[in-house]
């Protein structure tokens, strides 16, 4: 993450949801929301299972299975 402005996640399986408050994402490490301000997808490579995500970011948190 670089500023809570731009945050590149690996090890993503899949985009479940997003819109500009909310991103939920399928990772290797369970689902993973992230919450925020303005936030887009800059940038998405499913075969590297790469996400950047750009926008103002004021929450990331792992979900209980």
């Amino acid at each position: 993450m670089r500023n809570r402005k731009t945050l590149e996640i690996t090890g993503v399986k899949q985009v479940e949801s997003f819109d500009n408050e909310e991103f939920l994402l399928e990772t290797v490490m369970g689902y993973l929301a992230i919450r925020g301000n303005n936030l887009t997808m800059k940038n998405l490579d499913v075969d590297k299972g790469i996400v950047s995500i750009k926008g103002r970011i004021y929450d990331l948190v792992y979900l209980a299975e």
